[in-house]
Formats: C-alpha cells, structure tokens, sequence
C-alpha cells in the first residue's frame, strides 16, 4: 500500500477541464497513451462555460497542472482568478475542419463553399480549403479573440443562415452549437482531432513535470541567427556583423532578465541562454509559443533559429536544444523546437501580436498604475509585490488588484513570480515582479 501512494505521488497529476464529451475523449485517449503511466488525469466536466473557474477550483489542491479543452476555457480560468499551477489548453487548428465538412457534406448535405466558421485562424481556413481544392469566397469567418468575441457567435452564424448565405455554421464552442440548433440553425461541432489531443497531453505532462523539477531541472536555449541573416564575411573587421551580434544580444537580455536567466555567447553567429524549466515555462506562455523570436524579429529585424533543451543534467539541456536548433533550422526558422529531456519533440510558434488601435491607451493606463505602485516600496530595488500588497496600496479589492497584476503581466510590466504556498490550507500567494523601462 504503501509503495502503491508513492508511486501515486510520483505521478504528474493533469486535470483536464472543459465540456463533459471532450474530457471523456481526453480521458480515453491518455489512458492509451505509452506514457500514461507517468501520469494520473483528473477529470471536471463542466455543463456551461462560466463554470469553468469553480471546476477547476475544486480540483486545483490535487493537481499539477491543467489542461483546458480549449482557449476559451482558459481565458474564462484566468479572468475570474488566478491560477496557481501551470496551465495549458488544446488549441484551435484547421486539422479538425476535413472531418467536419466530410461529415456535413456526406449526412447533412451541406455546401462546403457557403458556410460560416467561428474560432479558427484565418490562416488555417484558408490552408484547409485550399488543400481541398474548394475556394472560400463563400466561407464566413468569426475568430476568436479573449472570451468576448465568443458573445456574438452564435449571431453571426444564425444571421448569415437566415439571409441564405450559408448552408450550416461550425462552431468549436458547444453552447453556440445548442443555441443554434434550437434556432433551426444546421450546425456542426468542430472537435480537435485526436493528434492534437495527445500533443496537448504531452505538452500538459510537460509543464506538469517541469512545475514539480523547475528548480533541479535545466533549460537550454541555443539562439542562431538563421542562414539568411548571416554575413558571407565573418571577421574582426566586418562591423555590420558585429553591430548585428550586439543588437541580438541586447534583445535576448530584455527577456532573459526577466526569467532571471544567462546569456553567453555560443560562436559568431549565437548564443546560449541558461534558465529553469519553470522561468522558461512562463516566457512562452506554457511552452505554446515560442522564446525571443518575436522580440528579436521587431528589435534587430533578422530572423533567428531557437532550439530549446531540457534535462536534469546541463550535458542533457544541451545536447537536447542542439537537437532542437536543428530542426528549427531544417523548418527555416518558420518556429521554435523544443526537446524534453524524455525525447518530446514540441513546435512552438512565433507569438501572435495583437492589433495595436487601443494599444497606447491601455499601456498609458497600465504605466499609470505602475509608477504609483514603485512609488509607494519602501524597498525600490526589490520590486517584488502581490495582490494584498496591491490592493493596499491602491485601495483596491483583493480580486480587483490581481487583475491589476494580470493587465500588468499582459503589457510585460510585471513578470509572475512562482507561486508561493502559506502555512495555512488556501490558495498559494502569487508574488510577481515588477519591471520598470
């Protein structure tokens, strides 16, 4: 019995939460999985979306990391609290698109090319139509930003339906599928496809592992400047590579500071940055996007290839991230890889900026709060705060001031610190840091 609870503990606990049918698929496709048995799946169906915050409070105290069905979920997670545990979700792609339209096209006697899609990039849209050899001049698309775009869903598609310019919505949201059904609506549910369920498994058991090991764990990053920003002359006397060399330099210690992480350089062309599995983990959103690329791409205006290594051992990290920096160079530096210190093989995009209309205002208003919350330290060099620290000093209520911190960490004026547990049963204080220009 014993032996039985240890090797319990041992295992990286996932809770999975979202709709009952896509925890079930998930339940079943990690329980056949070769590695499920280094990890334990906790399910928390929820009925309606708005529940998602109080299901996964329920089994956050048992669990080392979530795995939400999807970004709604998550963004749903994150604006009622906040999360005391790595957190990831399955994403949106256009790889569950051919089996829905061959599923509509074959029961439901839809028109593929006049349809109405909601939450999907328009990127992998086009890519999906265009492999299948059918145009989308006909094809309307809603994308999903944050979780207030998702409001105005399900009358897009039931709007279009009715002025006969779409022959059946799909939608990835299963409350939008039954309000449209109840309206006479044809509808088809978009489901990630099993490939994407078990990568999302992977990555979750990935952060999971790296949460309970980040301060024994490794994380290597080799940085190279990819083969079209290379000079054909490398020497002394090439100035244009040394003014390059340094600009990728000054770039990679904006955001290596932040994870508290080293730089050195590697040869003429790169660096090494040497960081914890949990620092990085919080850098890249929760290994979903890439480290550095999108900072050095806008600072130095090159591209760069990024491997990624993990391991108990630095010998292991960086074996791994070499391994890693070659297939990011093999892909053309398109995105980030990552090797686990198991063998996992991640791509990690390059993060997606957002449009910047409201962008002055919302980073005036953030810098606003952030002056007033330097100013009133008593210590300015250590800069460390939390949400009973801000809630003091800008008479805010507990809630209101971690959103505060969360507006603060979205316009990269604060970094979240790992979070802290007290002695008493509760949730873990989550101290973060704030970063001054």
């Amino acid at each position: 019995m014993d032996r039985l609870r240890s090797e319990t503990r041992s295992r990286v606990a996932i809770g999975v939460v979202g709709p009952h049918d896509l925890v079930e698929q998930i339940m079943m496709i990690g329980a056949e999985l070769p590695a499920a048995t280094d990890w334990r799946l906790v399910g928390a169906p929820h009925a309606e979306e708005q529940e998602t915050f109080e299901k996964f409070s329920k089994i956050a105290d048992s669990i080392d990391v979530v795995l939400f069905t999807g970004p709604l979920q998550h963004d749903l997670a994150r604006k009622a609290g906040e999360l005391p545990i790595p957190a990831t979700f399955v994403p949106m792609s256009g790889a569950s698109l051919y089996a829905s339209l061959l599923r509509g096209v074959l029961t439901h006697g839809i028109d593929p090319a006049r349809v109405s899609i909601d939450s999907l990039p328009a990127a992998d849209v086009d890519e999906a139509y265009a492999e299948i050899g059918v145009s989308t001049g006909g094809v309307h698309l809603s994308e999903y930003d944050r979780p207030e775009s998702a409001r105005g869903f399900s009358a897009f598609h039931e709007q279009l339906y009715r002025q006969g310019e779409t022959t059946a919505a799909l939608t990835t949201i299963r409350s939008v599928s039954n309000r449209l059904t109840a309206a006479g609506v044809p509808v088809l549910r978009l489901l990630p496809t099993s490939h994407t369920l078990r990568l999302a498994l992977n990555t979750a058991a990935l952060l999971g592992t790296g949460s309970r090991l980040e301060d024994a764990q490794i994380a290597i990053v080799v940085v190279e400047l990819a083969a079209s920003a290379k000079p054909a002359y490398s020497g002394p006397g090439n100035y244009w590579q040394q003014e390059l060399k340094l600009s990728l330099h000054r770039s990679l210690l904006a955001d290596a500071r932040l994870m508290g992480a080293t730089v050195v350089p590697r040869d003429e062309n790169g660096y090494v940055v040497t960081a914890t599995v949990g620092a990085l983990g919080q850098a890249t959103d929760g290994f979903r996007v890439a480290p550095f690329m999108d900072r050095i791409h806008s600072d130095a205006g090159v591209a760069v290839e990024v491997g990624i290594g993990l391991g108990s051992t630095a010998r292991d990290a960086d074996a791994n991230a070499l391994a890693a920096v070659e297939k990011a160079r093999q892909a053309g530096a398109a995105a980030a890889y990552l090797v686990g210190a198991d063998g996992t093989v991640l791509s990690l995009p390059v993060r997606r900026r957002r449009p910047q209309e409201s962008g002055p205002v919302v980073a005036t208003k953030a810098a606003k709060l952030l002056d007033r919350l330097v100013e009133s330290l008593d210590d300015g060099d250590t800069m460390v705060v939390d949400a009973e620290i801000v809630a003091e000093v800008l008479s805010l209520s507990p809630r209101s001031a971690r959103r505060v911190l969360q507006s603060l960490a979205e316009e990269g004026l604060a970094w979240p610190l790992p979070p802290v547990k007290g002695t008493q049963a509760g949730r873990p204080r989550q101290p973060y840091r704030l970063v001054r220009g």
